[in-house]
């Protein structure tokens, strides 16, 4: 992380934000879907200003619908979101923008640490990578001692035979392991080890719960099935082989970024960095693959897009992008694969709006969403200004901003 540590500005342009938080609120359930407002109809079509800075147009808009006391509770897309935003302030040192994320976390960590969240499941671990930042942007202890919690809770928290976290330690979750849940924690663990001085451990285990959900859930067409299910007691398990039915494009998004961030921070030795290669270099072909050539899009359920009602999805779509472009820039996957991200990019941004009160909007993402069916994903509600896919962009237009393709959407396409 390359944040300034100093806060004097950051704390000034937060006071008004500050003055408008309520109560701490309550963690969003597991899997939940935060509430976003109806976005406002889009204007007639036009050109949008020529170099727009989309990451700063979504940030600004989502500060502008809400205040860090209404943005919701500890939960997994506000993090991811945040997280977003986190990047673009690495960029413009905008002190609004960690004013913001700082204003945010406060709600939840009182003076001396303390964190009201047990971290029984791996989504309430995800925003625990903010809790990492604020340590490292401000150097307050409170933030290092929340963080801590949840790498203790890791030491007793349940895993599979071979050693995966369970999804989640309720009866529904128990012996699962959710290709979504290696983006809810393993980024957390790796940059935790860089700031604390615990690569040891941070490095041997997010290495070894990557290698594992790969093993269990990648397939020979190179993507990775939503699920598995150790116990095969699940109803959706298949009986021989424990995995879900489907390829659920956002899970396979989550794998994807998390290897990238594990791989970003290892060191070129670690025993296992050769197999998450081989993993991340078949899931890249996979990718490429399954790109709607008519959009440069993903598919909601990826492998059955010539399917009639089966849809892109922009989450999904933004995470592809990324993890293709970034692994292509740092050597772990062919080149050619950026003009694949490049063709995603493009598809992305034509899913920008602009609405009359002047705010982006981003359309068609994917609700939170649970194991399930071919028509029970594809009946997922199709959501703007979503959590998941405002997050998802942010880290995406983050790491291909200014490349070809990246010219202004218009208003309404």
């Amino acid at each position: 992380m390359n944040g300034l540590r100093a806060l004097t500005a950051a704390l000034a342009a937060c006071a008004a934000l500050v003055a408008l938080n309520g109560p701490p609120a309550a963690a969003v359930p597991e899997k939940a879907s935060v509430t976003v407002p109806a976005p406002v109809p889009v204007s007639a079509p036009g050109v949008a200003a020529a170099g727009t800075d989309w990451s700063v147009a979504m940030t600004d808009s989502t500060m502008a619908r809400f205040t860090p006391s209404q943005i919701g509770g500890w939960s997994y897309p506000v993090g991811l979101y945040l997280y977003g935003q986190y990047l673009v302030y690495q960029r413009t040192h905008n002190p609004k923008d960690l004013a913001y994320i700082k204003s945010w976390v406060d709600r939840f960590v009182d003076s001396k640490g303390a964190i009201g969240q047990s971290f029984n499941n791996l989504d309430s671990m995800l925003a625990g990578r903010l809790l990492v930042i604020m340590r490292h942007e401000t150097g307050q202890a409170k933030y290092g001692t929340a963080a801590t919690k949840i790498r203790n809770r890791l030491a007793t928290y349940p895993r599979t035979s071979d050693g995966g976290f369970w999804h989640s330690t309720s009866d529904s979750r128990a012996h699962q392991l959710w290709a979504d849940g290696t983006f809810m924690v393993n980024p957390f663990l790796v940059e935790y080890g860089r700031e604390f001085n615990d690569t040891a451990y941070a490095d041997d285990e997010t290495t070894k719960q990557l290698v594992v959900y790969g093993t269990h859930l990648q397939q020979p067409n190179g993507l990775l099935k939503h699920a598995y299910d150790e116990s095969r007691t699940a109803s959706w398990a298949n009986p021989s082989t424990g995995l879900a039915p489907e390829y659920w494009c956002r899970a396979v998004g989550w794998y994807g970024m998390a290897a990238i961030d594990v791989l970003d921070n290892i060191p070129a030795n670690q025993p296992r960095r050769d197999r998450l290669l081989a993993i991340l270099r078949n899931l890249a072909a996979g990718i490429e693959h399954y790109q709607d050539p008519a959009t440069g899009r993903w598919f909601q359920v990826a492998d059955k897009g010539t399917h009639s009602d089966d849809w892109t999805e922009t989450s999904c779509s933004s995470m592809f992008t990324f993890t293709l472009s970034r692994a292509a820039e740092q050597g772990y996957i062919d080149p050619h694969y950026a003009a694949v991200a490049r063709r995603g990019y493009q598809g992305v941004l034509a899913k920008v709006a602009l609405g009359t009160d002047g705010r982006t909007n981003l359309s068609d993402i994917s609700i939170g969403t649970n194991v399930g069916t071919y028509a029970y994903y594809i009946g997922r509600t199709r959501a703007t200004n979503d959590f998941h896919g405002l997050g998802a962009f942010l880290i995406m237009n983050e790491q291909l901003r200014g490349t070809t393709g990246s010219s202004s959407p218009k208003a309404g396409e």
